[in-house]
């Protein structure tokens, strides 16, 4: 071809022909690792091996690593795990996310490299899961893939995510039963002999996580304003236990207790006093609101253990004890809460999520207002 160079500058690569007709670049290029090596691209014609050189080449200019060999899955979601998921994320997010590629995406999609990963292998992968777990766990996985290879992508060692072109499995809302107002009260006064009534009163009247109610310290409550604020909450995770930032809109919330709230919890920091007398050297102070006799931090399975405990001997159904928030949704919807202020109360981090999960307490509110309306016309027809 008239005009061509057959030679580069140094440092510009090279471009070859090769026997099968196509054209071949070469390019030395920074790797992840910052070590230079050779990348190999190819073109049909010299202009389009020639356009790839000089991509390349601008990456080389902006100090862009550019993988010379692509990694596998195997490598890389270990990789992406430690390094980019445990410092940014929550522990509980890290463990979830290392479960489902532990369990399921090492396992089944882990010999694929991250390059050669194509729409119809998730797709394949996807199907195979589901069959072999539910519709939940395939739309989990599905999830956790996608946001390893979006970051991936940012780190420039794909060009796209073919996870966002495949649908996620589709999964049927989980339908809530959850106690009713005079299922809540039931179970209030059936608690109140119990160590951890307090707790529970904290959980169904301001709809606090367990994770939050176990992580409470007293110098978050003041008693003489009627305030707490959420500070931290306590996990266990892994067998470890430690403390967090609370989840969505709880993050150093004020809330305002509700007088119910008040004496049991000036009734535990009397019970902890006697507590700390008792115990003596034993004794082991850590400022939460809810120990043992000891002042260690309670477990968070031993609050679960006491929730249906207590449920149980009142005749009462078994719920989860996060669905005890829901008793607050219930209240608060009765006495005529905006939804808005339910979501600020709960700690949603969007409105959709309070209006969804607690959609059948609007119901309810929306057949008492119809039938007080059904009365009124009735009454006003027979008059006429």
């Amino acid at each position: 071809m008239a005009g061509q160079r057959k030679r580069n500058p140094n440092g510009a690569g090279t471009i070859t022909k090769r026997k099968d007709g196509r054209y071949q670049c070469a390019v030395y290029v920074l790797q992840p690792d910052g070590t230079r090596a050779r990348k190999f691209a190819y073109g049909k014609t010299w202009a389009e091996c020639d356009a790839k050189r000089r991509e390349l080449l601008a990456k080389v200019d902006q100090g862009v690593p550019v993988p010379t060999k692509s990694a596998k899955l195997s490598e890389w979601l270990p990789y992406w795990l430690e390094n980019v998921i445990k410092p940014r994320r929550k522990r509980t997010t890290y463990a979830k996310y290392e479960f489902h590629v532990r369990l399921y995406l090492v396992p089944m999609l882990g010999t694929k490299k991250l390059e050669s990963l194509s729409v119809a292998d998730v797709r394949h992968f996807l199907s195979r899961l589901e069959q072999q777990t539910t519709a939940a766990t395939a739309k989990e996985t599905h999830k956790v893939l996608r946001t390893a290879l979006s970051a991936a992508c940012r780190e420039e060692l794909i060009g796209r995510n073919v996870v966002t072109l495949v649908d996620a499995p589709r999964v049927e809302s989980r339908s809530l039963d959850p106690w009713s107002l005079d299922e809540t009260l039931a179970f209030l006064t059936a608690a109140r002999t119990d160590p951890l009534y307090p707790a529970f009163v904290l959980s169904i009247a301001l709809g606090l996580r367990r994770g939050e109610v176990i992580g409470l310290r007293w110098q978050d409550v003041d008693l003489d304003k009627r305030e707490i604020r959420i500070r931290k909450q306590r996990q266990r995770v892994g067998g470890e236990a430690y403390e967090d930032d609370p989840k969505g809109r709880r993050r150093r919330q004020v809330l305002s207790l509700p007088a119910i709230c008040v004496a049991p919890l000036r009734y535990q920091r009397m019970r902890q006093t006697a507590m700390r007398e008792r115990a003596d050297d034993r004794w082991e102070e850590s400022g939460y609101v809810f120990t043992t006799r000891t002042g260690r931090p309670i477990e968070p399975r031993n609050v679960y253990r006491s929730f249906t405990r207590v449920a149980e001997n009142a005749g009462l159904r078994v719920i989860r004890l996060h669905d005890a928030r829901h008793g607050c949704a219930t209240l608060l919807t009765a006495a005529g809460v905006a939804p808005r202020v339910v979501m600020e109360i709960l700690g949603h981090s969007q409105i959709a999520v309070t209006m969804n999960v607690y959609a059948h307490v609007v119901q309810d509110t929306q057949r008492e207002a119809v039938s007080h309306m059904d009365r009124l016309l009735t009454r006003r027809l027979q008059r006429e």
